[in-house]
């Protein structure tokens, strides 16, 4: 996976308006609600046609290739594309609430209307919405107590998606090739 620096330079380049954490949300819900897996993924996750497909090799399409493999794993590898631990908490926690909201953008955009989730999925999208509103609080930052919260809300974050990706996107795979 490459670096949130590698992918916010890149962003700049192509002069998007998007913050790192947001696009792999994005991409993570796309791909997480049944999406495809293509290089020209860009347009189709920030619903702009007249994007480009990131160039093969650049770090958005290796942001690509890592994400769905990561979805894939058996072995549950998943993992959010957050800024490092040394940040300040409230970059940190922003940059999950914006994770969470460009989740929620793909996602919807990958399942449309079509989405049959179960109970668990529809209370796990519920919450991620939650988050996705939510606002850093600035006045915690020394707090070891909230750098334990932030820990388990990305964790919680990352089953989240594990589990709308069976419900989205591996059940309906596998339904298929049943029938």
């Amino acid at each position: 996976m490459p670096s949130l620096a590698e992918i916010d330079a890149e962003i700049r380049h192509l002069q998007l308006a998007i913050p790192g954490s947001e696009l792999h949300g994005g991409l993570s819900g796309w791909l997480a609600g049944g999406g495809e897996n293509v290089a020209a993924w860009l347009a189709p996750v920030l619903a702009d046609p007249d994007l480009p497909a990131p160039a093969a090799g650049s770090a958005l399409d290796r942001m690509r290739v890592a994400t769905a493999l990561q979805l894939e794993d058996h072995d549950f590898a998943f993992a959010l594309l957050m800024p490092d631990d040394g940040e300040p908490l409230s970059v940190r926690s922003a940059a999950l609430f914006d994770w969470c909201r460009g989740f929620l953008g793909g996602f919807g955009l990958a399942t449309g209307e079509r989405s049959s989730l179960s109970d668990e999925g529809r209370e796990a999208l519920s919450d991620l919405a939650r988050l996705a509103a939510a606002q850093p609080d600035a006045e915690d930052e020394d707090d070891a107590g909230e750098e334990d919260a932030l820990a388990e809300l990305e964790e919680f974050v990352r089953v989240a998606v594990l589990l709308l990706h069976g419900d989205a996107a591996l059940g309906p795979r596998h339904r298929k090739q049943l029938n």
